[in-house]
């Protein structure tokens, strides 16, 4: 994600991925569960406490969503497939301010009730561990976004001609069921039905479109493990671009025809910028490539969307190179916990760094001094990348600059070959997973050779201006 403008700094039959044997292990384990058979209402991640749920791992995502553009009336069918990672007499969804009609277990009718954002289900029989099952939940109403600690609003946004649905952090239950922490990734399927001349783009590749009655239905599948917040199903009258690129990736591109002059000489540069991360970071890890440009002035930022990142306005190259960059280093390699959002983001600044650099602008150590020259008073400084502290501060300067500024310090530490070999072999051997900080301190230090806790240390986690090397 680009941090938000208002912060100095800154925001059918089913194909399934293959979840890594260590990201199943970690899921079966993830938060902790009430006693008994009841799965846990949140997955334990302390800024957002509620925010996916335990007992359960979800595969695969069916989506069938029709939206009214006038009325902006959603009307949804998810179906789930899970596996249970303990017995279950009950478990929970995050859903919130839709109404819910019905809920089945492998096809079977199971009591439901709701709980703020939880949807509690009850299947008729334990479901047990090791058992694969499917939900479906059929749902009706009007989606609104979801306010973040930070003030900004994510999820389902609406917009004068559709909607812009952007995620993070905690947005996709504003339109679908889901089990809504990083930790649980899935492959998703999408059938979107809208009013003919509207474009409805969702994750992956186009399976085709339909027009009939007025209303064109769209079909997008995502195979490639896909964290709930980083699903879209955006909506808007899009003037469409799609080709193959030499390597091989199906790019669509969806613009808005009032960012469409602004936007087409920064979107034209997509391949490129995609092949050059890929010599750097490792191949592209998925299928599909594009970008959506909407037209939302009222949002604030840009988010990362698997294979398709979302833009509320026109992009800039920075915020391209940005954005593309978090298809290694947050989409195919996930959080297990928003604490360490620095992966993310603080890798994507750091891309920005690089290219610039490497494209004829200043390089990054330019780019470190002139951040480091701020005084101890500025907000760089206001807490550590590492644990930001609470969500409030997620998509805050320091996550980000200061994030970028730790892997300067490495690159300074161990030197260019040792960096570049440390980005690729972590964006490659966590493809499709999840990684902590703890792994990519242990990574750099085999990579290296070299002891870098203590560096890590000063610029992740200790307070105020860290004593520069």
């Amino acid at each position: 994600m680009t941090p938000p403008r208002r912060q100095p700094a800154r925001r059918r039959t089913a194909t399934y991925a293959t979840v890594p044997v260590a990201v199943a292990a970690l899921l079966g384990a993830a938060g902790p569960t009430a006693p008994g058979t009841t799965g846990a209402p949140g997955a334990g991640d302390p800024y957002f406490p509620l925010s996916g749920n335990g007992g359960y791992d979800v595969r695969h995502y069916d989506l069938t969503l029709g939206y009214d553009t006038g009325s902006r009336r959603l009307d949804g069918t998810a179906q789930l497939t899970a596996r249970a990672t303990r017995n279950l007499t009950r478990f929970d969804l995050d859903l919130k301010g839709l109404t819910v009609t019905a809920v089945t277990v492998d096809r079977t009718k199971a009591a439901f009730r709701r709980d703020g954002q939880e949807l509690v289900v009850t299947p008729r029989h334990t479901l047990r561990r090791g058992r694969e099952f499917r939900v479906t939940v059929a749902y009706h109403g009007t989606p609104k976004p979801v306010t973040d600690p930070d003030g900004a609003a994510d999820g389902w946004i609406p917009t004068d001609d559709g909607a812009f649905v952007a995620g993070e952090p905690q947005g996709a239950m504003t339109w679908f069921p889901a089990n809504g922490h990083p930790r649980d990734k899935a492959s998703y399927d999408f059938t979107i039905t809208v009013p003919k001349g509207r474009t409805a783009v969702a994750n992956g590749v186009l399976l085709g479109e339909r027009t009939a009655h007025g209303r064109t239905t769209f079909r997008w599948r995502e195979t490639q493990p896909m964290a709930a917040y980083l699903a879209t199903a955006t909506i808007g009258k899009f003037q469409v671009e799609r080709y193959t690129t030499r390597d091989g990736l199906q790019v669509y591109n969806a613009v808005d025809a009032r960012e469409a002059r602004a936007a087409a000489p920064v979107l034209k540069k997509l391949p490129s910028v995609l092949e050059w991360e890929s010599r750097l970071f490792g191949p592209y890890p998925f299928r599909a490539a594009g970008s959506v440009v909407d037209h939302a002035p009222d949002v604030g930022y840009a988010l990362e969307t698997q294979t398709r990142p979302l833009y509320d306005s026109a992009p800039d190259l920075d915020t391209l190179v940005h954005e593309s960059a978090h298809q290694w280093f947050g989409d195919s390699v996930s959080l297990t916990a928003w604490k360490d959002i620095w992966l993310n983001e603080g890798f994507a600044t750091y891309a920005e760094w690089l290219y610039a650099e490497q494209h004829g602008g200043p390089n990054a150590q330019k780019t470190f001094d002139a951040l480091y020259a701020r005084p101890a008073s500025d907000e760089l400084w206001a807490y550590p990348p590492g644990d930001p502290g609470s969500g409030k501060h997620i998509f805050g300067t320091p996550v980000y600059a200061r994030g970028a500024m730790a892997l300067h310090e490495l690159r300074r530490a161990v030197g260019d070959r040792d960096f570049v070999r440390i980005l690729r072999a972590w964006a490659t051997g966590h493809r499709g997973g999840h990684g902590t900080t703890a792994q990519f301190v242990r990574l750099a230090e085999e990579k290296s050779g070299k002891q870098l806790k203590g560096l890590f240390h000063t610029w992740l986690y200790t307070q105020g201006k860290p004593n520069s090397a």
